[in-house]
This record gives C-alpha cells, structure tokens and sequence, in this order.
C-alpha cells in the first residue's frame, strides 16, 4: 500500500500541475530505459501516447505563457487533469479489487484536481500584474515541478510522496490567500470600470 502511495500522490499532484509532461515523463523513462516501469505503466509506452503527450506538452508550454490565455487554458482542463489524474492513479495501484481501484481513481482525481485548482487560482491572481514576467517564472516552475515530481516518483517514490504530501499541506494552508486574492481581483474589476465611466 505504502509503494502504490509513493506511485499515486505524486503523479497525481503532477499531473494537476501538468498532465502531459506527467504522462511523458512515464513514457520517455520506459522507452529509454531510464527507469523500469511497473508492468501496469507499459501503456504509456506506446509511440502515439508519448507523440501526443509532446505535442499537448508544447502547446500548453506556449499558451501557459500568455496572460489571460493561461486562465483560458486552466478553465478548459477543470475537468482533464482530474480525469488524468485518477486514470494515472488507477494504473498506478496495477492489479487490484474494484473497490481499490475506485478508492485510488477518487484519491488520484482529489488530488490533481486540489493542485489544478491551486494553479488556475495563483495564475488568476498573477494576471493582476501588468508585467509578464511572473507568467514565465510560475510557467517554468510548474513545468520543472511537474518533471521533477514524476521523474522522483518514479525513481524514490518514497521522497516523492514526502515532497506531495509537504507540498499538499502549504496548498491547504495558502488556500485562503488564494481565494481571498482572486476575489480581490474580481471585485476591483467593476470598481475600475466605473471610475473610467466617470466624467
């Protein structure tokens, strides 16, 4: 139990982040042989997984840059990285009961979707500055979080579900300044309009 863990938490925290570098990392390390798979990750192997998690990949990689775009972009993969995430959860747990599967896909699913929401929600919250910069820096950190964290689960699965789970507990502690900061955002909006109105 405590090895499927150190598989599931951190590919699913992954794959909230970012789920097609999540689901390249699996494929490039099996077909490299850079790490050995569980058998039950061999499906990630496949040539038109791993091409199609590259291209996805890039395209994100480009849109997860722009601001406004990235917002954009986040909103549509609400419902994506979750599914993503259980599906990765559910493969993760390999052969098991029905009723363990099910336990690892809602595991998986709350997972990503707790660290999807926390990146759709700080990126809301950068859009407020008037630079770019900070769209670049946060892009290039989730993408070197998202790679480290599956390449880690894969490799020490044990100091990756630590980082997970330290990682799970600073989102749930900041959850209310995230909140509180994208409300700030939303309910400034009408004021500015106003004051533009304004003779």
């Amino acid at each position: 139990m405590l090895n499927a863990l150190g598989l599931i938490v951190p590919l699913a925290f992954a794959s909230g982040v970012n789920l097609y570098a999540t689901v390249a990392v699996l494929g490039l390390s099996s077909h490299y042989g850079l790490v050995r798979l569980p058998e039950q990750f061999r499906a990630f192997d496949h040539p038109a997984i791993i091409g199609a998690a590259l291209v996805m990949y890039v395209v994100e990689c480009v849109a997860d840059k722009r601001p406004w775009c990235d917002t954009l972009w986040d909103a549509v993969h609400t419902l994506v990285r979750p599914i993503g995430g259980a599906l990765i959860a559910v493969a993760a747990i390999g052969d098991a009961s029905p009723t363990g599967q099910a336990l690892a896909a809602l595991l998986g699913g709350s997972i990503a979707m707790t660290t999807h929401l926390t990146k759709a929600g700080t990126r809301a919250a950068a859009n407020t500055s008037p630079e770019p910069f900070s769209n670049w820096l946060l892009s290039f950190s989730e993408d070197v979080l998202a790679v480290g964290i599956s390449y880690g689960a894969l490799r020490h699965p044990m100091i990756a579900l630590t980082l997970a789970v330290a990682l799970l507990i600073v989102i749930g502690a900041c959850a209310s300044l995230i909140v509180r900061a994208v409300r700030r955002r939303f309910s400034r909006q009408p004021l500015v309009r106003g004051r533009e109105s304004s003779p």
